[in-house]
């Protein structure tokens, strides 16, 4: 497509007197009809195979036929245009197709702005604002409605067959249902594939979290593909292990250590949190298990008759907390802490900020799929060091990854 020269622009300013960019906004809008309405003039033509005012090359029995007022909607607001008709009612316009009436790529624009956290209703006003013409709320919530099967065909998308490490942790939401204000939960699963790279499996939209519902989410991996997972990384909900267990009994589980650390400092009054916490890194800094063990024993000996619960909480959950000390520092810094999963909720949370209620279920998976595909685009880059984080897990589960490499 051609561009206008400098000197071009020049000239059409100087030929139009323009005041304002309203002016401006308003002089590209006449051009736009009026291409419009030419590229139909041109559809028909190419179809009939004869030009307006040349029936002597009419080779056809089909003929012209008037015209049908249409108001379409544009980056530039409302404009009407005269669609061509043809005699047979064979014509189907393909520049603005039989049913659209919206050129402006509006849609995607809705779509974006509620992605990004806007209300139906500020959107509504922002396109009104931009465009001059009226979106209600409610034709708003229809448009979105529209990625509904994207979300569908996204949460039932076949995914890899093993994955190295499984994050699993839920996000919580009011919801509306039959009047009443629910609490409902969304379940994440983010996976790392064995290049290194993350990925959110999925959302699952359910009642409060637990185990019997992950359970369901661990089911719906493996009907999807998941034939194995070297490492789940999770907090403390009860019988999440056995869940998981159930599913893929071949799986490690690891407890996340932050989470376990919260838990154990709950119990310490502050003026004593700063030397337990101190202390207690002896404990997850360990170079192996059986120091770590050690240490948590010192510990105990000295906070133990103050902090029973505070050190009670490791020795009840050591099974699901050692897998930690059997590997190196590149392995500890991912399966240390779901922080990974965090910073997505982090990210729910500032689009969803605005809403302390949903309307329906599909609302809130809505905005949270919309939520993940932006973060998702900006996953581009692999863990660091992958190279020997991929080597040490080839040695520690021998047979498990060497047909996948």
């Amino acid at each position: 497509m051609s561009t206008l020269t400098k000197e071009q622009i020049k000239q059409l300013v100087r030929g139009n007197n323009f005041q304002s960019v309203s002016d401006i906004n308003e002089y590209l809008k006449d051009i736009f009809k009026d291409i419009i309405q030419e590229l139909l003039e041109a559809e028909l033509e190419a179809k009939l195979g004869y030009a307006k005012d040349d029936v002597e090359n009419k080779k056809t029995d089909n003929s012209r036929n008037g015209y049908t007022p249409k108001k379409i909607k544009s980056e530039f607001g409302e404009i009407d245009i005269q669609v061509p008709r043809d005699r047979k009612g064979e014509f189907q316009p393909k520049i603005i197709p039989k049913y659209q009436r919206n050129v402006s790529g509006i849609e995607e624009k809705v779509i974006a702005l509620y992605a990004r956290g806007m209300s139906t209703r500020d959107i509504s006003q922002q396109i009104e604002e931009l465009y001059g013409f009226s979106l209600s709320a409610e034709m708003v919530s229809k448009i979105t409605d529209r990625i509904a099967p994207e979300i569908k065909e996204w949460q039932q998308r076949p995914l890899e067959p093993i994955y190295s490490f499984v994050f699993m942790d839920a996000i919580h939401y009011k919801v509306k249902d039959d009047g009443r204000i629910i609490n409902r939960a969304a379940y994440v699963v983010l996976g790392v594939t064995i290049d290194g790279y993350k990925d959110i499996l999925g959302i699952w939209i359910g009642d409060n979290e637990s185990s019997k519902f992950w359970l369901g989410v661990l089911n719906d991996l493996k009907n999807r593909g998941v034939q194995d997972v070297l490492i789940f990384c999770v907090d403390g909900l009860t019988g999440l292990k056995e869940a998981i267990n159930a599913a893929y009994p071949k799986s490690e589980v690891q407890r996340c250590i932050i989470h376990q650390l919260r838990n154990s400092f709950k119990y310490v009054p502050y003026k004593d949190l700063k030397a337990f916490s101190n202390d207690f890194k002896e404990v997850y800094h360990a170079i192996n298990e059986e120091i770590a063990l050690e240490k948590l024993y010192e510990l105990k000996e000295k906070w133990g008759k103050e902090y029973p619960f505070a050190i009670r909480s490791w020795e009840n959950n050591w099974d699901v907390i050692s897998p930690f000390f059997k590997f190196p520092e590149e392995i500890r810094k991912i399966i240390y802490t779901t922080n990974i999963i965090e910073g997505l909720h982090r990210q729910f949370r500032k689009v969803t900020k605005t809403k302390t209620i949903f309307p329906t279920d599909s609302s809130l998976e809505k905005i949270l799929y919309l939520a993940s595909m932006n973060v998702v685009k900006k996953w581009t880059q692999r863990y660091k060091n992958w190279d020997r984080v991929l080597s040490q897990l080839v040695i520690q589960y021998p047979g498990r990854l060497e047909e996948y490499i």
